[in-house]
Formats: structure tokens, C-alpha cells, sequence
């Protein structure tokens, strides 16, 4: 049975973004050998997107969220994350994006919605 998801930034400085993504963002991390760093992320969700939002089809989109945008924006700009646009109100929620090595920008937002308590152990959802 599928118990997670695995992300990947394909990218022109991948020492700058695993250090950056490690000290920065504070993600804990495994040294799977020579320095390359497998990250814990501490949850994850996933939607489906209808086409019409102006993406193409097969556009994979990541971004990250938080419970509390301005206090997560402050605490990553006092450890030197640049933010690229203000925080405004994208319908889902509050949302902004900041820069990341390689040439990235990457969503944070904070959800509006709120998310079913997660299962513990093998146990199956219903719905």
C-alpha cells in the first residue's frame, strides 16, 4: 500500500538547494551517501487541478503551508529567505512565494480549509 510521496527539484545547484532547504527551511534529513540529503517532510496533501486554472496538462506544482503565514514569513526572512511577492488573498487561502537556489520560486500559503484528522497505522479511509 502507498504510505507517502516523494518530491524531487531538479535543479542547476542541488548542494546550495539541499543546504538551503536543510538550514533554511529546517527540514530534518537523511544522508543517503555523499552528501546527498533525502528530506522528512512533516505532512503532505495532494489535489488535482482542472486545466482551466491556465496550467497545461501534466504541470506538477509544488508548494508548501503553514498555519500562520506572517509569523512563518518572519521567522524565514530573520534566516535570509527572499520573498518575491506580498502576501495576498488567493481564494484558499493567504499565500506568497520565495526564491530558492537553482532558479526556483515556490509557493507558501496558508490553507483556509480545513484537512481530515489523519488515520493512524495501516488502518483505510471510507471516503
Amino acid at each position: 500500500m502507498i504510505k507517502g510521496v516523494h518530491t524531487m527539484f531538479y535543479t542547476s545547484d542541488a548542494e546550495a538547494l539541499r543546504l538551503f532547504l536543510r538550514d533554511k527551511l529546517g527540514f530534518p534529513a537523511t544522508d543517503v551517501g555523499e552528501g546527498w540529503l533525502i528530506f522528512d517532510l512533516p505532512d503532505a496533501e495532494m489535489g488535482c487541478h482542472p486545466m482551466e486554472t491556465g496550467l497545461p496538462s501534466g504541470t506538477h506544482y509544488i508548494s508548501f503551508y503553514c498555519d500562520d503565514i506572517h509569523k512563518t514569513v518572519d521567522e524565514l526572512e530573520q534566516k535570509g529567505v527572499e520573498f518575491i511577492d506580498e502576501i495576498t488573498d488567493a481564494g484558499y487561502g493567504l499565500a506568497t512565494r520565495f526564491k530558492m537556489p537553482g532558479n526556483f520560486s515556490v509557493e507558501l500559503y496558508q490553507p483556509r480549509y480545513t484537512r481530515k484528522p489523519q488515520q493512524s497505522g495501516d488502518e483505510s479511509s471510507s471516503s
